[in-house]
Formats: C-alpha cells, structure tokens, sequence
C-alpha cells in the first residue's frame, strides 16, 4: 500500500463514486457537489455526445434510432471505455468550475472489489484522459466504511456490505484492509430484473426496468409489512400486444426478490466462512453495516440479521457512504493513504 502525505494533496482534488447507476463527487474541503446518472447519450450518426448525467437519463427509451443511451459501466466495472471517459470529462470539468487550471485534479475513485488488474487500470486510464493528473484506486466497501465512520484502523473486525446497482461487495475490514471480500453481480439491476420476469411470469404483463426500479423503490419489501403497500404497473399485455395495468403489491416484490436474496446470502456467508475467527468474535458483537442503494430495501436489516444471527444496521446516508469515504481519503490522505492499491497491485480476487 502507497502512503501519500497531506502535501500531495490540493484544494480542487476530487473523489468519485463511479457507479452503474450514479456517479457521485466529492470535492476536498467543499463535500459531495454532484450526484448524477451513469447514462451518456451519443449520436451515432456524427458520433457526438448528445447529453450526460441526468440529461441523458430523461432520453431512455425515447430516442429516434441514431441517438443511444449508454450505461457505459457494467456491474461497476467499464463495458465501454470511450464513453466512460466522455462521463469522466463532464463530471471532473463540473466539479472544478469554470476556472482555468494550469494542472488537473488528483482523483481518488472507487472500484468494486475483485475487479482485475486490467479493469483497474482502465479506470486509470480514463481518468487520466478525463484530465485527473494523478488517480488513486480504493476499493469500494473500504470506502464505504471509511465514509460510515466505522473503526477501519483498529484490529477488530468490521464486515460491510455494499449493495449497489451493478455490484454488490462485502468484506470484513480490520487494520487498514479487507481481510476477506467477495463480489456478486446480485444488486440493484439483478432485483430489477427479478421483477420484470416475475411480472411477465404471474401477470403475463411485459414492464421495462426502469418501471421496475420505480416499483422496487416505491414497495418494495423482504419482510412481512403491518400495511400493505401497493403499486400500479402499466406495461404491455403478452397475449394482445395491447397496454394493461396491473396492481402490485409488496409480497409480490418479496416473493420476486426471494432467490436472489438467498444468492446473496450465501456469498456473505462464504465471506464469513473465510474471516479468521479471531475476528468472527468481532462481527458477533459489532454485526454488519449496510449501505449502497440496496440498503434502503424495507426490512434488509432485519432478515439479514434473522439470517445470520448477527445485529445489521444501516449506515448515515447509505447512499453516499462510498463517496464520502473516497472525499475523507482526499481530506486526510496521511490517515486513509495505506488504503490506496498501489498501480500495480493486485486487488483481492474471490
């Protein structure tokens, strides 16, 4: 791990939370300033970037066949490096403002944990193209917990879960690292996804993700409610090709969401199953910290802790957690730099 004195550090230098569904900033000494959509759109025609961020979120779906809406990372990592880095240009460039840097930023971002050495760099990559004049990578459920405020530095175990949109990361964090972690694809667009071949399944309705994703945030549940919530859904009908509505209510959300939830699971369980036991103590007492956007699932804590028989609460904020943990690093790089993965450094694999 890299240390970087307090020095290395400017009042313009940044952190992000580069995420599949949103991107966040943190500016040092300012705080988080943007929150924006991971969505770019290009005109394939003249091959022009047509809108980005919250512009291009509003396109989905209602754009003429030459214009394309791009997510252009997938499960926390690029799928499409151009315009990862046209998404990097407008978010730096917003963040500094309009004055006239003779040099760039020093980025701290936030990467997924279990991403390759060569996924890892093309995040560097693009920052650098993006204008960043130095890039440090920290990984996300480190960040996270930084962000949380919980005691990364002492030497007792800290086990985090992150549930994004793409990725969900967990590990248990003691001394400055993640001691054991794991990364599974079952997060925020898998539980989209989950509700849109339900829908079609028991309703014969076809629904988009995007009205899954609204559904899931409006009733979303995991647990039994004392009301129930309910929800109507529009969509199309699969045996007349005609619009119908449909009323959702949360037990068809839990129900839907059920097989993924034992995915995720039985990948915190096999994170625990490699934590030494002499911190396995640690997360008996302390139990589990939750943030991301999944954390915000009514009833999450409290099957998770039914499930593993350890106390889960949610982070302050669970959505900002991982960026304000990559804004502490820009703030105090002398306390969070053993955090940072070297350039070379191979990020844990699971």
């Amino acid at each position: 791990m890299a240390r970087f004195s307090k020095s290395s550090f400017f009042g313009s230098d940044i952190g992000i939370d580069l995420g599949t569904a949103n991107s966040l900033v943190y500016v040092r000494g300012k705080g988080i300033i943007l929150n924006e959509p991971s969505v770019v759109a290009v005109n394939d025609k003249t091959g022009q970037i047509v809108a980005v961020g919250k512009d291009a979120k509003i396109m989905l779906g209602k754009t003429p066949p030459h214009i394309r809406t791009v997510r252009p990372l997938s499960h926390g990592v690029i799928s499409d490096f151009e315009v990862t880095e046209e998404l990097l240009t407008y978010l730096i460039s917003k963040a500094q403002g309009s004055r006239t840097r003779l040099f760039g930023p020093r980025v701290v971002i936030g990467v997924p944990t279990g991403v390759t050495n060569v996924q890892s760099r093309a995040v560097r990559d693009a920052a650098r193209n993006a204008g960043a004049r130095e890039v440090f990578i920290l990984e996300e459920p480190v960040a996270g917990a930084i962000g949380a405020k919980l005691p990364v530095h002492e030497p007792v175990g800290t086990m985090v879960l992150d549930i994004g949109a793409g990725t969900t990361d967990i590990a248990v964090v003691a001394l400055s690292g993640a001691v054991a972690a794991k990364s599974s694809q079952v997060a925020g667009d898998r539980f989209n996804e989950n509700i849109v071949d339900f829908v079609r399944s028991e309703f014969k309705l076809g629904i988009g993700e995007r009205t899954a994703e609204e559904v899931k945030i409006a009733i979303g549940a995991v647990v039994p409610l004392p009301e129930t919530l309910s929800r109507g859904v529009r969509g199309r009908d699969l045996a007349t090709g005609l619009p119908r509505e449909v009323i959702l209510i949360d037990a068809h959300i839990r129900e839907a969401l059920a097989p993924s939830l034992d995915a995720l699971m039985e990948a915190m369980k096999e994170v625990i199953e490699r934590t030494p036991p002499e911190l396995l103590a640690d997360i008996l007492e302390r139990g589990v910290t939750v943030f991301g956007g999944g954390a915000l699932l009514r009833g999450l804590p409290q099957l998770l802790s039914k499930m593993l028989g350890v106390p889960v609460r949610v982070a302050p904020d669970p959505l900002t957690a991982v960026v304000r943990g990559t804004g502490s690093a820009t703030e105090d790089p002398e306390t969070y730099g053993d955090f940072f993965l070297d350039e070379e450094e191979t990020i844990l694999q699971t």
